[in-house]
């Protein structure tokens, strides 16, 4: 196990750098923002906008792939990557900002395309899983790191976009240490959206409810921190704590998601969902060991619908729809997440912070009348629900299958 681990350890490095790099920019982002006193609106749109870029990017990415190739597609978005995070501070033009995440966005998903492209054609089927895995740990762990990086900032100044801009182009070295065979130029997938949507509707649901939560959370959650009172360095501390127990919490979920269902599973992640952000509805300002417990429990139930939803679809798909179902997937929680900051951010801003937590509980609802009605039969097992693995090398290039984040 760790001989086969050891041989993607290039891949594993750059992608730890690599969602360091955008764990902080987005973290600093929405601190720095709230810092200026700008509207809740303007963040969530800003949040919007990289899930809208990561939508796009993701077939704008598979073209740009088969074009000319894995290595040299991730070098350009390493490099216009860091551009993209240096041009933050020649301006704080709110709608030029606005532009940059949409770029990044593109940037980004090509970037993780690449790797899990990469990925996907040199594990063999019976090292997939644990391969996989072992990616997901390094894309949750970098997106921890960065948030905690910013802990040593009382006041946000410039130096954590340019730790951000360093790290985004750091993350090419690894990649270009790979001593075994790159992977083979891709072709992009087809996709027939009217099957999918007929075959697993309820999946589809779940994974827009999961961008809803998710991008919301990690465009306001840091912002809900500091408006009650706390410190940039909390905020940071929260949300890494936030990441930290969802990391922590894959496998255990997945072996429930196994044994008593997905649809079982979603549904009480949902009802947890709806009661637990109750206590912070704005009764009363949260000392932060409440808010620390919270991000504790909110972390890995909504991380967890990301995956849930993908093995509840591939439980009830066909084995040659796998590489469609992963696009239409994708672009399903792509839509959620530009959603849900927009509309988080807009409550916000006008009923106050408290009103995010009430976002929160009101998306649950959604997901908890509405989505996984009915089971269907095979819904209980089959596909492990994490780690979510592509198909086999010789199918067109995936789209991502780590949870998007910023």
């Amino acid at each position: 196990m760790f001989a086969t681990l050891a041989a993607f350890t290039p891949l594993y490095l750059t992608s730890l750098v690599l969602l360091t790099s955008t764990g902080m920019l987005a973290m600093y982002i929405g601190l720095f923002l709230t810092q200026q006193a700008i509207s809740e609106t303007w963040i969530g749109a800003l949040m919007a906008g990289y899930y809208l870029g990561v939508v796009l990017g993701g077939r704008i990415g598979h073209k740009f792939i088969s074009q000319v190739g894995h290595i040299r597609a991730f070098a350009v978005c390493a490099a216009v990557g860091t551009c993209l995070v240096l041009a933050l501070d020649l301006s704080h033009s709110l709608p030029l900002w606005l532009g940059l995440r949409i770029a990044f966005g593109i940037v980004i998903v090509t970037a993780l395309v690449v790797i899990e492209s990469w990925f996907n054609e040199k594990a063999t089927n019976q090292q997939r899983g644990r391969v996989f895995a072992a990616y997901m740990v390094a894309c949750s762990l970098g997106t921890m790191l960065g948030q905690l990086a910013l802990t040593g900032y009382t006041r946000l100044n410039e130096q954590p976009l340019i730790i951000a801009a360093m790290l985004c182009a750091l993350c090419l070295v690894p990649l270009t240490m790979v001593n075994t065979g790159h992977p083979s130029t891709p072709r992009p997938a087809p996709l027939d959206l009217p099957y999918y949507f007929r075959r697993v509707p309820s999946a589809l649901f779940v994974l827009v409810v999961s961008g809803l939560e998710q991008g919301s959370f990690y465009g306001l959650a840091a912002v809900y921190a500091v408006k009650q009172g706390f410190t940039p360095a909390q905020a940071a501390v929260f949300m890494s704590v936030a990441v930290g127990s969802a990391l922590l919490s894959q496998w255990p979920m997945g072996w429930l998601s196994d044994r008593f269902g997905r649809a079982r599973l979603v549904r009480w992640n949902a009802l947890l969902l709806a009661a637990l952000p109750v206590l912070l509805w704005g009764w009363f300002v949260p000392p932060f060991w409440l808010l620390v417990l919270v991000g504790c429990v909110q972390g890995p139930l909504q991380s967890s619908l990301y995956p849930l939803g993908v093995a509840f679809a591939n439980d009830s798909i066909d084995p040659e729809r796998r590489v469609g179902v992963s696009a239409v997937l994708y672009m399903a929680y792509g839509v959620g997440a530009c959603v849900g900051p927009l509309a988080a951010g807009a409550l916000m801003a006008h009923t106050g912070p408290a009103s995010y937590y009430v976002f929160v509980s009101a998306c649950a609802v959604l997901l908890l009348l509405l989505a996984v009605r009915k089971a269907g039969p095979a819904a209980g097992a089959g596909t492990p629900a994490m780690p979510v693995a592509p198909a086999p090398a010789s199918t067109p290039v995936p789209t991502p299958t780590a949870e998007p984040q910023p």
